[in-house]
């Protein structure tokens, strides 16, 4: 195996496409019998979609294997959610052979990572002129530019998209009592004050009548994380979730990925921000899903928490934009859909840098305290030299004239991370990650024997084993929507063999894992108790010193192939 020395990544700074591109085939050249570099397809814009296979090489080929998907920034401004992923690439490709664990799951087992999905967002919000959009470049839902309205962008040209203000007696807002670089809501019933009317940075696609001012959504209105199969809706109930499921080529290349490869049997996506772990489901309470999914889901999410420091809720109970409506994605189709367990990590939370600890994390955004924005404001002085929040300064305005601008730089301080601090967010996923690939099914051939029944006639059988925590299935949701195979064995008869008796595919049963059982009355004797073994048997008519070949295949749990000669 190659020991050319790793490409040593800045990981306080987000990659463009080109530079992402040269970086992963370098990892490729330096390990090129841990990782293989594939293109998933083409983005709207015709960019590759880079997927990183990784794997021990010599140990077997991917497809054999048990997969784990992890994937990142697919909406456009969460680039901190590609910098995980390629964190997570150097230090497996750094420890393996050194570390246990990783050295384990490289060899026995894949992991398929995409370290940016939308690679045309995110090439918008790193542009000199950058624009920052929920997700892909193609406009939508309809393709003509704004005639009306303002257009968020960088209006000053400083390379960021702050906030305006213009002082309006009408305004919603007003400088705090004690800091007055800082706005805070206007009280109820408030007046006599000194307000401020507050919108984003942008110009106006017409001249300003001095009434009226609208601001457009963004022309390019897609949200990929909404055009997943699973419960998919059209505009009026979900915003961006385009035409029909799957009709964005990113999420097609996706999914026609991962149906292509059964072998997935867990997957975590990397979003920003809110510094949480999000289980499913997104549609339905704890009270509603299948017991045994959820109580795995708890012990593997409380082990996330542990690692990673990141608290691991629900996203029906605890992560609702709206409490009458629901949040659907990746989440619902991998699990819903296709029975594999999945994760989505909101990535960092500047809220708990400023010492706010006690807060809803969704509610907390429509409404809480000054103090919490004093406190935000004190940690923007001391520990980001005063650039997460920006004090006011004058602009002429093309057409609104006199305003400032000023406020939160909500992308580089609030979606993700300033430079110092992202390779330490990022640092905190390996260890769950790795433990998490650690968990899946693992098929393992366990004997392989020959019994002499009589003439150049044979017994013969194969026994196989779960060595995995989770079962073959992963998850009751698998079996319950028929998506997960179980064990099935085939034999390889060759020239001058024949068989006697038994067929040469055998359906055999899933096989569970040795995690301990899920329920109240463990403490009983178990009925089952090698659940995770299964045997094949065949009669056999060839003479002796005859090769034969055997292969058994448990979809999530992958394949195992042996020889066996007679006699």
């Amino acid at each position: 195996m190659s020991t050319a020395a790793l490409p040593t990544p800045a990981f306080d700074r987000f990659y463009r496409h080109e530079e992402l591109t040269q970086l992963l085939r370098d990892y490729a050249e330096a390990r090129p019998g841990l990782v293989e570099l594939r293109s998933l397809g083409r983005s709207h814009e015709g960019r590759d979609i880079w997927l990183a296979v990784l794997t021990n090489q010599a140990t077997g080929a991917d497809a054999d294997k048990p997969a784990f998907w992890v994937d990142g920034n697919i909406h456009a401004a969460e680039l901190t959610a590609s910098t995980a992923c390629l964190y997570w690439l150097h230090q497996l490709l750094s420890n393996h052979g050194e570390d246990a664990k990783v050295t384990e799951l490289l060899d026995s087992r894949v992991v398929y990572l995409c370290p940016r999905l939308n690679p045309d967002g995110a090439e918008l919000a790193l542009a000199d002129v950058p624009r920052h959009i929920r997700s892909s470049t193609r406009p939508y839902p309809f393709d003509e530019p704004h005639v009306e309205g303002l257009t968020v962008q960088d209006a000053d040209g400083d390379g960021r998209i702050l906030q305006m203000r213009i002082r309006d007696p009408n305004g919603s807002w007003k400088p705090h009592p004690e800091e007055p670089r800082l706005l805070v809501p206007r009280e109820p019933g408030e007046f006599g004050g000194s307000y401020y009317r507050v919108m984003p940075e942008g110009l106006l696609e017409q001249g300003f009548d001095g009434t009226g001012i609208r601001v457009n959504r963004d022309r390019e209105g897609l949200d990929l994380n909404r055009n997943f199969p699973a419960y998919w809706r059209q505009e009026f109930e979900q915003q961006g979730a385009g035409p029909y499921p799957t009709s964005e080529p990113e999420v097609r290349a996706m999914v026609d990925f991962i149906v292509r490869h059964p072998n997935i049997g867990a997957a975590v996506s990397f979003h920003t921000h809110s510094g949480v772990i999000l289980r499913p489901m997104g549609t339905q309470s704890d009270d509603d899903m299948t017991p045994e999914d959820l109580w795995i889901y708890k012990r593997l999410s409380d082990l996330g928490a542990k690692l990673t420091g990141y608290p691991a809720i629900s996203i029906w109970h605890d992560f609702k934009y709206h409490p009458k409506e629901i949040i659907t994605g990746t989440q619902d189709w991998v699990y819903e859909h296709l029975g594999a367990l999945f994760w989505t990590v909101e990535i960092w939370a500047p809220n708990k840098e400023a010492g706010i600890t006690e807060y809803d994390w969704i509610h907390w955004y429509r409404d809480h305290p000054p103090e919490d924005d004093l406190k935000l404001l004190k940690w923007s002085d001391e520990h980001c030299e005063g650039r997460a929040h920006n004090d006011w300064r004058p602009f002429a305005h093309p057409q609104l004239g006199e305003v400032e601008i000023g406020g939160w730089d909500r992308m580089n301080y609030w979606r993700n991370p300033p430079p110092k601090y992202r390779e330490r967010e990022v640092a905190r996923f390996p260890a769950w990650l790795t433990q998490l690939g650690l968990t899946l099914p693992k098929l393992q051939l366990l004997s392989a024997s020959a019994e002499p029944l009589g003439p150049q006639t044979w017994r013969v059988a194969v026994v196989v084993g779960n060595a995995g925590y989770l079962p073959s299935y992963v998850t009751k949701r698998a079996l319950e929507r028929k998506v997960a195979r179980a064990c099935v064995f085939e034999l390889e008869l060759p020239p001058g063999a024949s068989l006697v008796n038994g067929k040469r595919r055998i359906e055999g049963p899933q096989l569970e894992g040795h995690a301990p059982k899920n329920s109240l009355q463990a403490f009983l004797p178990e009925r089952e108790v090698t659940a995770d073994r299964a045997r094949a048997e065949w009669i056999v008519r060839a003479p002796a010193g005859t090769v034969l070949g055997f292969k058994a295949a448990s979809g999530r749990a992958g394949t195992v192939r042996c020889e066996l000669t007679l006699g």
